[in-house]
């Protein structure tokens, strides 16, 4: 299956190149490295691969890239499907369908429409809860994602697919996709923000899907649920389409290209990513003197790479490090967890311009009991370290009053009972303003107190994650213990194996004996390794810190690699 969308994404590349369709001969040299094989060999060989990806169709005897099924449908003859997701967070893999909404479209007019829930298998986040009001009650009675996604599939058939920011809704169902049938979702899909870009340019501010509800004033307002915001999305879509025709537009192809973006200067880089691995690993960006301006890691380092030099354009520090870039360093690694672990320490030590937004652990602060209050401090304390200061600042006002007790268990949200309350109780007084500043504060202390709940859990944690090393024949043992990553270990097959788990083991010991670490680095690396025990990959195995368990651990994964 990689095998095959991995050529898939090589014949796209080298369809672009050519900027048309490429000769069956030509393109099977360039994936198979075949001296001029016959046509009906040629066709044979990539009959797989051009099927199997809506990017790709047949023009004859040549391959170009593909308009989609329905390209010369008329617009008002053609069916839509436009679909909606609420996920558990941004990243296909990491985070998981929660809610799938659909409404079908046929002669322009509505005639259907689809909603389900989706079981994502872990507790809702909170903000998530929060943004959307679904409650983990309703999901745990919901379906299995495989379940909901081929009841969408079936809702869907073979009709054009339309999404507001199709790229992020497409990456949750590709993803589920491949999973099941190892293939891509072979359906042509319309985005309604690029189309909305081409066709409303200085009309509107923002192409965000409550800017053109509000716009076009349309009956269903976006409310961050899967079928509402399907529904909006379709009253925007035939606005758009409507706009399109008195531009021209008489098919879903021409649809297609009024919404396609223009070519980013950056794409004329993309033979930079040329020849990177399908391996996990991190990647440098690097500029003319060679300077470091972006670091990155990927569970595919290829599919990551290839992926900054496509039509959609990066947040804007990414988007200067590609106009700059001369060379992409990538450095492979044995599984997410250690490329993820490894680019925190090279963001740290090298301080990338385009990676600004990352984590800054000289600048965390930590909360300080003085006189029965809290203040803001730089000094390591059990009750922190806090990213924010600003946000430090605003909780530490919202606890003014706090008895002892409700300090005490600041990290078990002891404190929000009483200040929710006094929001009450000034909003009850007509006193507005009042209750917008305790608001600000609350919702700032809601966050500091999450994060040190989930500090004061992994603190607690200790155990040895187990993941692939990049040499063959040994395991790579992460010791957690004391809030810190205690030691990484590369434990062999073979007798040596003891020796190297005893050092990781007394590692940890050495660490639970010197206390729990309060260090803003040891927090970073804790947090991220955090995210990991939540939703461990499948490579990833978890055991306690005990050398019996981790021996035959490594020597399953070990098996159970060897068979597949």
């Amino acid at each position: 299956m990689q095998l095959r969308l991995d050529a898939a994404d090589r014949l796209v590349e080298l369809v672009e190149e050519r900027r048309g369709a490429v000769a069956a001969e030509e393109a099977a040299q360039a994936l198979f490295a075949l001296a001029r094989p016959p046509v009906g060999l040629a066709r044979g060989l990539l009959e797989d691969v051009v099927s199997s990806d809506a990017r790709l169709a047949w023009r004859g005897s040549a391959v170009s890239l593909a308009g989609g099924a329905g390209d010369e449908t008329p617009l008002e003859a053609a069916t839509y499907v436009v679909v909606d997701l609420e996920t558990t967070g941004l990243r296909p893999g990491q985070a998981g369908i929660c809610e799938i909404g659909a409404v079908r479209l046929r002669g322009l007019t509505a005639a259907g429409t689809f909603q389900t829930f989706a079981n994502p298998r872990t507790p809702l986040p909170a903000a998530v809860a929060r943004l959307t009001g679904i409650k983990d009650a309703e999901l745990r009675r919901a379906p299995a994602p495989e379940t909901a996604l081929r009841r969408f599939l079936a809702f869907a058939g073979d009709c054009v697919l339309v999404a507001h920011n199709a790229r992020f809704d497409l990456s949750f169902l590709d993803r589920e996709v491949e999973r099941a049938h190892g293939r891509r979702i072979a359906a042509p899909v319309i985005d309604t923000v690029p189309l909305a870009r081409a066709l409303l340019a200085g009309r509107v501010a923002r192409a965000s899907l409550a800017s053109l509800a509000q716009f076009f004033g349309t009956s269903v307002r976006p409310c961050h649920r899967a079928l509402p915001d399907a529904q909006a999305t379709a009253e925007i879509l035939i606005h758009l389409i409507g706009l399109a025709q008195e531009r021209g537009a008489r098919t879903v192809g021409d649809l297609s290209a009024v919404a396609a973006p223009r070519a980013r200067r950056a794409h004329a880089k993309r033979s930079l990513a040329f020849g990177a691995p399908t391996r996990p690993g991190v990647y440098l960006f690097r500029d003319r003197h060679d300077q470091v301006l972006y670091v990155g890691r990927a569970r595919d380092l290829r599919a990551r790479l290839r992926s900054y030099f496509r039509s959609d354009r990066q947040r804007p520090a990414v988007e200067g490090a590609l106009l700059a870039v001369e060379r992409i360093e990538w450095r492979v690694q044995g599984s997410e967890l250690e490329a993820a672990l490894e680019e925190l320490r090279l963001i740290r030590e090298l301080g990338p311009p385009a990676n600004a937004r990352s984590a800054r652990p000289d600048r965390y602060v930590y909360f300080a009991q003085r006189s029965a209050s809290l203040v803001v401090t730089r000094t390591r304390t059990e009750l922190g370290p806090i990213r924010s200061r600003r946000r430090a600042e605003l909780a530490a006002r919202a606890l003014a009053g706090a008895s002892q007790a409700e300090l005490d268990g600041l990290s078990r949200g002891a404190p929000l009972p009483r200040v929710r309350a006094r929001l009450h109780d000034l909003a009850e007084a007509l006193r507005y303003e009042d209750a917008a500043r305790l608001r600000d504060r609350i919702a700032a202390l809601e966050r500091v107190v999450a994060d040190l709940a989930s500090l004061e859990r992994l603190r607690a944690a200790e155990h040895c994650l187990l993941a692939p090393s990049c040499e063959p024949g040994y395991t790579r043992a992460f010791f957690v213990a004391a809030g810190r990553v205690a030691s990484v270990r590369n434990v062999p097959e073979h007798a040596g194996a003891v020796v190297e788990v005893e050092a990781g083991l007394a590692a940890a010991r050495t660490a639970q004996a010197a206390g729990i670490s309060y260090d803003p680095e040891a927090a970073d690396e804790l947090l991220l390794v955090g995210t990991f025990l939540r939703r461990p990959p499948p490579e990833l195995e978890i055991v306690p810190l005990e050398c019996e368990r981790i021996l035959t651990a490594c020597a399953e994964g070990r098996l159970r690699t060897a068979v597949a």
